[in-house]
């Protein structure tokens, strides 16, 4: 039992491997610039919004490091954003070898994900580099970086387990999505600071700052970055909002994990 066991786990563990250098060498093939994207598309979204927020509409300017916090920002927007929307893809696209080979269907879903965290790993550097310039303070609570990002990554690892599930029947899920992750993009603080909406309402800010995208982005500028910007914890004392975006991803992947579970067993004959 236990040598099966061991079977079972080595060839997921293979094939997830091969899925995820397959998944990366293909994302970039053909592009002359290759695995270089993954660090020039963030920079260029920095650049357009540094510019158009901060230099022009003034946007950040009180804040001490701002430009460093806003690329922390966008790469951790664009590392959930990757995860789920490669996740939703993934079941339908992965058709094939669903079809001809038994396997656990999740491996799928992992694989893309996986890849995303290798060009989050690739980003990160990129921050450090901006962050060094910049003269950031070092600090212990640096080491809180990976919770957040561990956050993020169950949170959009149950949507795309979800999203994905549910893209199999219907395909419109990938519209729907592309709507939604625009107002999750304006809505949890990405491109400015959360300081800005706590002027407009405190209570907005603290809708805006129970997302567990919009908790983890703010609180890993605050903890890695500067002390001048607000996050859930400066905005309330209340021990069931401060829980509340940690019971959200964990409940979003737990419901997202289940119901890919409990739908796998019809993907070969769906997709």
């Amino acid at each position: 039992m236990k040598k099966k066991l061991l079977a079972r786990y080595r060839y997921s563990l293979i094939l997830l491997r091969e899925l995820v250098i397959t998944d990366f060498k293909l994302r970039y093939q053909g592009s002359a610039l290759g695995y270089l994207w993954a660090l020039l598309r963030p920079l260029f979204l920095f650049a357009i919004l540094y510019v158009f927020f901060v230099e022009i509409l003034h946007i950040g300017k009180e804040i001490e490091h701002w430009g460093v916090a806003l690329l922390l920002g966008i790469v951790l927007w664009n590392f959930f954003s990757e995860v789920v929307k490669q996740g939703l893809k993934s079941v339908v696209s992965s058709g094939g070898i669903i079809r001809k080979i038994n396997f656990p269907k999740y491996i799928v879903v992992v694989s893309t994900s996986l890849s995303a965290i290798i060009n989050l790993l690739i980003n990160l550097v990129v921050v450090g580099i901006f962050a060094a310039i910049d003269q950031v303070t070092l600090s212990w609570s640096m080491l809180l970086l990976p919770l957040f990002i561990v956050e993020i990554y169950i949170f959009a690892l149950g949507l795309a387990f979800l999203l994905g599930t549910i893209n199999v029947k219907f395909r419109d899920i990938g519209y729907i999505w592309e709507v939604v992750s625009q107002a999750l993009f304006y809505g949890s603080a990405i491109m400015f600071p959360l300081n800005r909406v706590v002027h407009v309402s405190h209570d907005i800010a603290q809708m805006l700052a129970l997302s567990p995208l919009s908790q983890a982005i703010q609180d890993a500028r605050y903890y890695t970055i500067t002390h001048d910007v607000d996050t859930l914890h400066t905005l309330t004392n209340n021990a069931l909002f401060i829980a509340t975006p940690f019971i959200i991803a964990i409940a979003t992947f737990m419901f997202g994990a289940w119901y890919f579970r409990r739908r796998s067993p019809y993907f070969a004959e769906d997709v």
